[in-house]
């Protein structure tokens, strides 16, 4: 279980929960559709969500979802660019910033 003073176990979860609001604040969603599709998400993934990381899967998952249904990703792209940051990352000495 998370503790409660410390909600993020690492900065993508922050930057994902920031991500996530600035979304719903922009009008990509209204916040009572993100907490469905959150909720649909974790029940799909069950045990798998458990654990912070697991919870935060999730939330991506969740995410991306939202995006997809409104219209401002498409499935397709979300995993491309997914893929191309991970493979930047690979090729980037640590400590230098990631680019594409």
């Amino acid at each position: 279980m998370t503790d409660p003073e410390r909600p993020f176990d690492a900065p993508w979860q922050a930057q994902a929960f920031a991500l996530t609001v600035a979304c719903s604040e922009a009008g990509a969603f209204s916040w009572p559709d993100w907490a469905a599709t959150f909720g649909a998400v974790l029940a799909e993934a069950g045990e798998a969500a458990g654990g912070n990381d697991g919870y935060w899967q999730a939330w991506i998952e969740a995410l991306e979802r939202m995006l997809v249904a409104s219209g401002r990703a498409k499935t397709g792209e979300i995993t491309a660019l997914a893929h191309a940051w991970q493979e930047a990352a690979r090729r980037t000495p640590h400590g230098t910033p990631i680019t594409l």
